[in-house]
């Protein structure tokens, strides 16, 4: 009896000793089992979330560890695609094999875009021309010719593509929505005459847009990413405003700011493109495309940015070769046949290729995530 009153005693003395004391206060030991059964808990569930963050991390590509070096055989992924011209060659022979399927599609964004949106007047582009005649006889005395004249008029009309330039909130609604349809509506008919299949355009109409939500998620994403581009070129205005460029000193820093900031958005968008592409894959939810399209272009970014500045190439090629003759011919019948003057013909065939230069640019796209994909099969 004496031993065990003794335990008990020191059971007693135990708990006394180890009392915590919180905001002041002695804990009973009921209270102080509590606390310890609260920090327990605490440290499993920390415990689990980072098991989990460590399988999730072992399902996707790392090629770079924290302070460690990194060597090239490591974090190289070569890739088995064709070369720039045989890519930019292949998208035109892709889009002229189905040329009846996405000549319709063509017919009908120009037309819901002259609808919905509207065509660029005449009066501005008049207005554009004058400018330039104006511009010429100024500054370089009449001796610019038709050619260089055309140039100007072009560099001055491509921004706009064809489209009002008076557009408000509920237009500006409609052009992305249309813009959105283009993609859906040509990366659908690709997937299935890639498979073999044969579909009809109003297949692709009917059964495009169930990835509607998730694609306008990643384009929030996309634009999230281009902030950094938006925040040079804000700088730059205000740089310019103010003379601080004049400084060589402040020149170099801001030139050093802008190239990481310019850098810091073509390494995101660079998988975020990709990723528009794969979510528009049956089931697959906006945040595992962007992993997917991630570990898809890892050790390939470098790479996809080259095949990009290359597409910038191509549709500027684009519309040099095709809307420059436009121009010439529109400024030569204008010139003789006066009540030619009041129809919108540069911004009509504008619009043309520019509603080709969105299905151009799907295809090129989809085209290099199909060979990235069945290289990663």
């Amino acid at each position: 009896m004496v031993k065990r009153s003794s335990k008990k005693g020191q059971k007693i003395q135990k708990a006394r000793r180890v009392e915590i004391k919180v905001d002041g206060k002695k804990r009973s030991p009921k209270e102080q089992k509590g606390i310890r059964k609260f920090f327990w808990r605490l440290k499993v569930k920390i415990q689990s979330a980072w098991r989990k963050l460590q399988d999730f991390r072992a399902q996707h590509i790392h090629l770079h560890k924290s302070f460690k070096r990194s060597y090239r055989e490591d974090y190289a992924r070569p890739t088995k695609t064709p070369g720039l011209l045989s890519h930019a060659m292949l998208t035109f022979k892709q889009i002229f094999k189905h040329w009846r399927t996405f000549g319709l599609l063509l017919v009908l964004m120009t037309g819901l875009y002259i609808t919905l949106v509207g065509l660029m007047s005449e009066e501005f582009y008049s207005q554009m021309q004058d400018t330039v005649e104006s511009t010429n006889a100024e500054l370089a005395q009449g001796e610019l010719g038709s050619f260089a004249k055309a140039g100007l008029l072009l560099i001055s009309t491509i921004t706009t593509g064809g489209l009002d330039t008076g557009m408000g909130d509920v237009q500006t609604v409609f052009m992305i929505l249309l813009f959105l349809m283009i993609w859906l509506v040509v990366i659908f008919l690709l997937r299935h005459f890639l498979a073999g299949e044969k579909p009809k355009l109003r297949d692709g109409l009917y059964n495009a847009f169930a990835p509607l939500f998730s694609t306008l998620l990643i384009f929030i994403l996309v634009f999230v990413q281009c902030i950094p581009i938006m925040l040079v070129v804000i700088t730059y205005s205000a740089a310019v405003m103010t003379n601080f460029l004049a400084t060589p000193f402040y020149a170099l820093v801001y030139f050093i700011f802008a190239a990481l900031m310019i850098l810091l958005s073509c390494y995101l968008l660079s998988s975020s493109l990709i990723a528009l592409i794969a979510v528009t894959a049956p089931g697959l939810y906006p945040m595992k495309a962007v992993l997917a399209a991630s570990d898809m272009m890892a050790g390939r970014r470098v790479k996809c940015i080259i095949r990009l500045i290359y597409l910038i190439i191509v549709v500027v090629l684009i519309y040099i070769i095709v809307m420059l003759p436009v121009i010439l011919l529109d400024m030569w019948l204008k010139g003789m046949i006066n009540w030619l003057k009041n129809w919108p013909i540069v911004p009509f065939f504008l619009l043309v290729v520019t509603c080709f230069v969105f299905i151009y640019l799907a295809t090129y796209l989809y085209l290099y995530y199909r060979w990235l994909l069945e290289q990663e099969n």
